[in-house]
């Protein structure tokens, strides 16, 4: 049935019917929903359903496609990338002056560390590399959360340093508010990927989304590129 309306497409090749995608509820209101906008203005009766929840992955309900960040551990649909995006490990630039700036991955246990708990990761065990250097540093939390951005405006009220994905933390190194630390190290990245059903159960509206993401993500000038 919700493959119908795929039959009685307009001449001009407007897509109908009902699209409905997940993600998380931070990058989802801050990126994605600004982009979906824009796909709306290109499908004007098109309907677009955009379900945000703390886990669209694997809890994915009955959503069309899926935002998802980070590793995937589930084959059941077709991962498809959408852009790199980093960890980044920040911190204000009062809460510098107070502790000081780390230059090494030992220093990491001194310092007051912000989590967000997400996908059930152990976030207390950090993961760093350097060329062929790597280091595993375990940090006791002194806040948690489960919201990146509450995560990221504790860092910027300088309550500690936060580990956090390259998308929520450009604008506000931008700004002055966070000041990325041991720069020269990388931390486990969070891809940004969409995932959708096997080609067979694809329909026009999720390839006209898979190429408007690809395209959006990808351009120059996306918040969420690669910063290399």
């Amino acid at each position: 049935l919700e493959a119908l309306p795929e039959s009685f497409k307009q001449p001009d090749n407007q897509l109908v019917g009902t699209l409905r995608l997940a993600a998380p509820f931070g990058y989802g209101r801050q990126r994605l929903a600004p982009l979906l906008a824009r796909f709306a203005n290109l499908h004007p009766q098109l309907r677009l359903h955009l379900d945000l929840r703390e886990t669209p992955w694997p809890d994915r309900h009955d959503s069309d496609a899926v935002i998802h960040i980070g590793r995937v551990n589930d084959s059941s649909w077709i991962a498809r990338p959408l852009a790199q995006n980093e960890r980044w490990l920040c911190a204000s630039p009062d809460y510098l002056s107070r502790h000081g700036t780390p230059q090494s991955p030992d220093e990491l246990a001194e310092h007051r560390c912000i989590c967000i708990r997400e996908n059930e990761e152990d976030v207390t065990l950090w993961h760093l590399r350097k060329r062929l250097a790597r280091h595993t540093v375990r940090i006791e939390p002194i806040l948690l959360s489960n919201d990146g951005g509450v995560a990221r405006r504790w860092a910027e009220q300088g309550l500690g340093l936060v580990l956090r994905s390259q998308w929520d933390v450009t604008d506000a190194i931008a700004k002055g508010t966070l000041v990325r630390v041991l720069e020269d190290w990388q931390f486990d990245s969070a891809p940004i990927t969409l995932l959708v059903p096997s080609r067979k159960n694809r329909s026009s509206r999720i390839q006209a989304l898979i190429g408007f993401l690809e395209t959006s993500l990808m351009a120059p000038g996306s918040a969420t590129r690669s910063s290399k």
